[in-house]
């Protein structure tokens, strides 16, 4: 989930074909994707030192990737972080909460998913952590939960916040409206695999199911993926140029699943 950012600052990015929903990662990051994961295994075939041969060395570090797992696509996120190395682990208590390096918020009902943050315990722990600079990724759903600001919500719905957006929940429309698409993604290096963007960069594969849209973004956010500004099949014409994809310093979130 983890990406080396610009100027070798930690952050996010989407990394690797096949992740049905999250898990992000570039250079020096834990998440799906080769070339992204720092696990037990490849951190074991990085150069060591011997003693007095000067050789450059590493400690030996599994990373694990906490998944709520109140609602939602929980075992597709498991499944794909733990084929790419991580190890996981289903979070639905504080205690779990506090043993993770880094969380995924899955794709679900963000109405739900909030109500069961609260019955059990989980809103305010998960608050403080991500104040704190806990990295977390939020994919449609968890877009939502991520904001501070939301458009379209129920009257109750409340979020745990950390991204300056505001999002429009259910912007694309109903489940018989979702569609796939690839897209442009900021900071996706080229593998040679894919369909590549403009920039040279590889598309990024991404599923649109009853997903919000970023109507503004504040100034400390970084906008990495939108809807192409023109008409495709199958894309809604309202949609074309929104925002799908965001970073605000250890927080990622993107409107669809990857």
């Amino acid at each position: 989930m983890l990406r080396g950012g610009r100027g070798g600052t930690p952050g996010y990015g989407v990394d690797g074909p096949g992740y049905a929903c999250g898990g992000c990662a570039g250079n020096g990051g834990v998440g799906p994707g080769p070339g992204g994961v720092v696990t037990t295994a490849r951190l074991a075939t990085a150069p060591r030192r011997g003693a007095g041969t000067g050789d450059v060395s590493f400690p030996l570090v599994t990373i694990t990737i906490g998944v709520l797992a109140l609602q939602g696509d929980v075992r597709e996120h498991r499944a794909a972080l733990e084929a790419a190395g991580a190890r996981t682990v289903g979070v639905r208590r504080p205690e779990e909460l506090a043993a993770v390096d880094g969380l995924v918020l899955p794709g679900g009902e963000s109405t739900t998913i909030d109500k069961l943050l609260r019955v059990f315990d989980l809103d305010e722990p998960l608050r403080a952590r991500i104040a704190d600079g806990l990295p977390v990724y939020g994919s449609c759903a968890g877009m939502i939960l991520l904001a501070d600001r939301i458009l379209g919500g129920t009257t109750d719905q409340r979020t745990l916040g950390g991204l300056d957006v505001t999002v429009r929940r259910n912007a694309f429309g109903r489940q018989v409206d979702s569609f796939e698409t690839d897209l442009e993604f900021a900071g996706v290096s080229s593998r040679g695999a894919g369909p590549e963007g403009d920039d040279g960069s590889d598309a990024v594969h991404a599923v649109f199911i009853r997903a919000p849209w970023v109507e503004d973004v504040g100034p400390g956010v970084e906008v990495l993926a939108r809807i192409p500004d023109h008409e495709a099949p199958g894309i809604p014409a309202a949609a074309a140029g929104r925002i799908v994809a965001v970073q605000q310093g250890s927080l990622l979130a993107t409107s669809f699943h990857p």
